[in-house]
């Protein structure tokens, strides 16, 4: 009866041992595949009363980016992610260009080949509010491309997907840091 007793304590401790092993590695698997979710909070520029929130959470098929901009003029305004996640310039400009790892050249967003940061244009109604929402595959948390600490730049005209490297968008009227977010 007691060489049961201890294979049965031995083999109960192998189980948690297996059982622990097994759920750090998952917990591990979680960690290196990066957050869920990231937010920028936009402010405005000097001069402007944009201001607004975009949300990036990670999905199967890509980004999903939403965003609510108010204080715009109606109409069509440029929308980027930037290199740098600096907003400590009163033009926005501290947070760079256009976010382009790739060094591809500058293209709406729908097109296969174009900067990271491309977003396209928001389109703001009478009222000055844009909202956004797009699932973008190049958009990424990890790696070359990853936009984590990168900044979100609204620009005062829209981008024409033309015009290198910038899309002739005009000044920065709000800008935002992107960050990790809780939850998903």
């Amino acid at each position: 009866m007691p060489k049961f007793h201890w294979m049965s304590i031995a083999g109960l401790a192998t189980c948690l041992v297996a059982g622990s092993l097994a759920f750090a590695q998952h917990e591990e698997k979680k960690r290196a595949a990066g957050p869920a979710k990231a937010v920028a909070v936009l402010i405005p520029t000097k001069g402007s009363h944009v201001e607004g929130k975009v949300t990036f959470i990670h999905e199967s098929d890509g980004m999903h980016v939403t965003a609510k901009i108010t204080g715009l003029a109606p109409g069509k305004h440029g929308f980027h992610i930037h290199e740098f996640g600096d907003a400590s310039s009163a033009d926005g400009m501290s947070a760079g260009g256009h976010f382009n790892p790739m060094k591809a050249m500058h293209a709406g967003p729908d097109q296969k080949t174009r900067h990271v940061g491309d977003l396209g244009n928001l389109e703001a109604n009478a009222e000055g509010v844009a909202e956004y929402e797009m699932v973008d595959p190049h958009l990424s948390f990890h790696g070359a491309a990853s936009i984590l600490g990168r900044g979100v730049v609204v620009h005062e005209k829209a981008d024409d997907y033309k015009t290198q490297p910038t899309g002739n968008a005009g000044g920065r009227v709000a800008v935002g840091v992107i960050g990790v977010a809780k939850g998903s």
